[in-house]
């Protein structure tokens, strides 16, 4: 039987005597997608937080390949290839598509001053390998500053991706997109999935259809239902705490 990638074992998170999680647990496999739902305040970003060392838990582990990784500081939890993505794009805009995949590729990336330097054969075999694969190929040379909204999603993917994070946290990454570039997306990291683990937080039902992945839905800190996506939105409790109040919101 194959080991969990990410085992998240009954994590509790107190904010002055508030559980923001509540005994959470969770198991992410290698080379697999795995998708968080749930009301705004559920804990959803909490628990990227937490894993990605960001938040001390209160109580409870996280293991990632097989080291406790609860008390690691974030850049060390980084360094061991954990890496979270927010929904606005962090790359560099002044630098074109390739200058920030190569330096993203760099295996000292705090080092600004190697970024002169060029970079070696298989660095440089990786960036192009990444630029094909979140198909920028034909803007290598452009302003990163230059690229339409889902282009700058799709190259910070590929920076992370280069770096050879094993498992991406990622927050919305389909938000303000169009509904072709959201679709792009889903397909993107349904590709990457080969190789890589994806925690996904999303409210979108048809990106998150798209996604083609279990289904985690979180309700005041704790784990209501997990589920294929038919499974979850047939569950009632999960109608009554979400999926109804977003069907209320949108024809609001």
């Amino acid at each position: 039987m194959q080991n969990a990638l990410l085992s998240v074992e009954n994590i509790t998170v107190s904010f002055d005597g508030f559980n923001a999680l509540d005994g959470i647990s969770l198991r992410l496999m290698p080379t697999s997608i795995r998708v968080l739902i749930g009301p705004n305040g559920a804990g959803k970003s909490t628990l990227l937080d937490t894993v990605i060392g960001n938040v001390r838990p209160t109580k409870g582990r996280i293991v990632f390949r097989g080291e406790d990784i609860t008390e690691l500081n974030e850049y060390k939890i980084v360094r061991r290839g954990i890496c979270r993505k927010f929904q606005a794009p962090g790359i560099l805009e002044n630098l074109s598509v390739l200058d920030n995949l190569s330096l993203a590729a760099r295996p000292r990336r705090e080092s600004w001053r190697s970024f002169g330097v060029g970079i070696d054969s298989s660095v440089r075999a990786r960036v192009e390998r990444v630029l094909e694969r979140i198909g920028l190929e034909e803007k290598r040379h452009t302003m990163a500053g230059q690229l339409s909204h889902g282009q700058k999603q799709w190259l910070e993917i590929g920076m992370v991706v280069s770096s050879h994070a094993d498992l991406l946290l990622l927050d919305e990454p389909a938000a303000g997109m169009s509904l072709d570039e959201s679709a792009q997306t889903a397909e993107l990291i349904r590709s990457l999935a080969s190789d890589h683990s994806f925690l996904v937080i999303d409210h979108d039902m048809t990106f998150v259809e798209q996604l083609s992945a279990p289904v985690s839905v979180m309700h005041m800190g704790r784990m209501l239902k997990e589920g294929t996506l038919e499974e979850i939105q047939r569950d009632p409790q999960v109608i009554a705490v979400y999926l109804g109040r977003e069907k209320e919101e949108a024809v609001a």
